[in-house]
C-alpha cells in the first residue's frame, strides 16, 4: 500500500481535496494544475476509517492539456493518504474496482448504437476501435443487443488510446461523423477494419476505409471541428467515470468488471 503523510488533513478530520492535489500529489514544477473536480466520495464498506475520493485533474504540461481521472484513499484519524489500497486476502487493488454510479445523462440518444432507448436494461461501453480487447468484445456485444432490442439499449462512447493506436484519432472522428448522420451501423463496421494501428496519414486511412468497408469519406467530412470536439467530450465523460482503459462497461448504472452482466437478462 502506497502511503503519503497527509499533512493537508485537518485535525477536524476534514479533507481538502484541492489542497492535497496541488500541494501533495502534483509536485512537478513543469506541471500546472488548472482544475480539480471532485466526482464523488464514499466510505469503504467493511474498512472503518477509510474514505475514497474520486476526482479529475485538468493538467497543463507545456502546450499539452490533459484531463486525468484519479482517486485517493483517506484515513483522517491516522492522517494517511494512499493512492492504492490492496486487499491482502485477494491481492486486489481497490482502485481497480471502485467506480462512481453513472448518471442518467449518459443515456443520450446521440450515443445509442443498438437496441431500444425504452428497453429496461442499459449498457454503456467506452471503447477504441483499435484496442485488441475491444476488437474481440464489441462485435459480440452488438450482436447480442441487436438480437434483443426489447431488453437492451447500448450506448457507445469514444475513448481512443491515441498513444497506443495513433490511427484511432482519425477513426473516431470518422465514426463520429457517421453517427451524427444517423449511420451508427456503418460506424460499428470499423471494428472489422484491418489497418496498422500506428498509421497517421489521414488520406491512407480513409482509402482503407473505402477499400475494406465500402464507406466513402472525405477529409472535408471528418475534419470539421465539431467531430474532434465530440470525441473530446466523450473522453471527458470517460474521465468522469474513472475510466482508464478499454473496453470499460457499465450495466444499469453500475461498473461491470466482468463485461457480461447483461447476458443473464437475455434469456
Amino acid at each position: 500500500m502506497s502511503l503519503i503523510t497527509a499533512s493537508v488533513i485537518a485535525s477536524s478530520a476534514e479533507f481538502n481535496l484541492e489542497n492535497f492535489v496541488r500541494h501533495t500529489l502534483v509536485k512537478n514544477p513543469r506541471i500546472k494544475v488548472e482544475k480539480v473536480q471532485e466526482i464523488a466520495h464514499q466510505s469503504l464498506e467493511g474498512r472503518p476509517g477509510w474514505t475514497v475520493y474520486m476526482f479529475t485533474m485538468d493538467l497543463v504540461m507545456g502546450k499539452r492539456k490533459q484531463q486525468i481521472p484519479e482517486m485517493v484513499f483517506i484515513n483522517p484519524k491516522e492522517e494517511l493518504a494512499a493512492m492504492s489500497l490492496i486487499d491482502l486476502k485477494t491481492g486486489e487493488d481497490l482502485r481497480n474496482t471502485i467506480k462512481p454510479k453513472m448518471p442518467e445523462s449518459f443515456y443520450n440518444k446521440k450515443h445509442l448504437i443498438a437496441g431500444n432507448a425504452d428497453a429496461p436494461h442499459k449498457i454503456v461501453v467506452f471503447s477504441d476501435p483499435q484496442c485488441p480487447f475491444c476488437l474481440g468484445y464489441l462485435p459480440g456485444l452488438l450482436k447480442d443487443v441487436r438480437a434483443h432490442p426489447d431488453k437492451m439499449a447500448l450506448y457507445y462512447y469514444h475513448m481512443p488510446l491515441k498513444r497506443l493506436h495513433p490511427v484511432s484519432e482519425t477513426l473516431t472522428r470518422a465514426m463520429e461523423y457517421l453517427q451524427s448522420h444517423g449511420r451508427a451501423d456503418e460506424a460499428m463496421k470499423f471494428y472489422s477494419l484491418k489497418i496498422d494501428p500506428r498509421e497517421k496519414n489521414e488520406k491512407k486511412i480513409l482509402a482503407e476505409i473505402k477499400k475494406q468497408l465500402g464507406i466513402d469519406l472525405k477529409a472535408a467530412d471528418i475534419d470539421k471541428p465539431e467531430y474532434k470536439t465530440a470525441v473530446k467530450a466523450d473522453m471527458n465523460k470517460a474521465a468522469s467515470m474513472m475510466v482508464r482503459g478499454t473496453p470499460t462497461v457499465y450495466f444499469d448504472g453500475k461498473y461491470d468488471p466482468t463485461r457480461s452482466a447483461y447476458k443473464k437478462y437475455l434469456k
